[in-house]
């Protein structure tokens, strides 16, 4: 167990509703003992997160707080939403949702298959809406997945909440006047990762691609990457201007200069890790150097702490490489 798990209690997590939900779902599974999945305690601390709307731009609002961060699109051919929370937070994201407007559900679209992101399909769908998702996020919800990270395997969805809409590329969907781009990243913090660009309004969901403010946790066991984390945050970048709004799939909402700061911050200790490693180092001697020492202060907080990211890293080396 790292240092900085070992002070890190559950109740500190659940206390510190929304993003505590999160926190649990990522942190290595030693943290809270074998009495309790991981999982479960996520689960459990989604249903006391408080659900925040907050308006963007071009009739689109993010709901931060039910695990993944959530964009909703309203209008005239039903609402879309990008990525649908906790099953916990059901009855906060509904009371939110209806706040924005009174259309109905009809659109969701899964930015990947994540619990955190997908718990809401099954509600979701049977209010309404078609699930649109990346080949490979069907793969896993329709078949049992573990994540060795979480030491947790995950079931087969109920059929309800498996997309039904896939793709393998790119896709393009016109609802509500507008122009959404879901495009693949390829593998990156999971194999079946998508972005979805919100045209007229110049918004962008970027997933778990993009933490904001936070060290991402990175699925190796459904071929995420550190190296395809890379690939991804300058594909984002390629795409924003400055004035760009983009919702992270975890953090506050932000833009270029954020996402700047957070590839650089990825390129940085990646390098650091691998220069260590072709010196011959072990893994331990990786860590007790300690290569993400300049940026723990601000990014090792809440979710993941620097050694357990310092793993991730030197876990994937390489194997995002073209």
């Amino acid at each position: 167990m790292c240092p900085q798990s070992r002070n890190i209690s559950r109740r500190r997590f659940i206390a510190s509703a929304g993003l505590a939900a999160t926190a649990v779902c990522v942190v290595p599974h030693r943290v809270f003992g074998a009495e309790e999945s991981l999982v479960v305690a996520a689960r459990k601390a989604g249903e006391t997160a408080n659900i925040t709307v907050q308006t963007l731009r071009g009739n689109v609002s993010a709901l931060i707080g039910s695990g993944g961060n959530i964009a909703v699109l309203p209008g005239g051919d039903g609402k879309l939403i990008i990525d649908s929370g906790y099953l916990g937070t059901r009855s906060k994201i509904a009371d939110a949702l209806s706040s924005l407007s009174p259309d109905p559900i009809k659109h969701l679209v899964n930015t990947h298959w994540h619990f955190d992101h997908t718990d809401g399909n099954e509600w979701m769908h049977s209010a309404g809406a078609t699930i649109t998702a990346h080949e490979n996020t069907r793969k896993h919800l329709s078949t049992s997945t573990r994540v060795e990270d979480w030491n947790f395997t995950f079931p087969p969805w109920p059929a309800a909440a498996i997309p039904t809409d896939v793709f393998n590329a790119e896709k393009t969907l016109h609802l509500n006047g507008a122009t959404i781009a879901l495009k693949y990243y390829g593998p990156a913090h999971t194999d079946g990762d998508i972005s979805a660009y919100i045209t007229e309004a110049d918004v962008l969901h970027t997933g778990d691609t993009w933490w904001n403010g936070h060290y991402p946790f990175i699925d190796y066991s459904t071929d995420g990457n550190i190296d395809g984390m890379i690939k991804a945050a300058e594909a984002n970048l390629a795409v924003v201007t400055e004035k760009t709004i983009v919702i992270p799939g975890h953090g506050p909402v932000g833009g270029k200069a954020e996402m700047t700061e957070y590839r650089d911050m990825l390129v940085a200790i990646r390098d650091r890790v691998a220069a260590l490693k072709e010196q011959g180092k072990s893994l331990d001697e990786i860590i007790a150097a300690k290569p993400t020492a300049a940026y723990d202060a601000k990014w090792g907080g809440l979710f993941i702490n620097g050694e357990f990211f310092t793993k991730l890293v030197y876990k994937g080396l390489g194997k995002g490489a073209s």
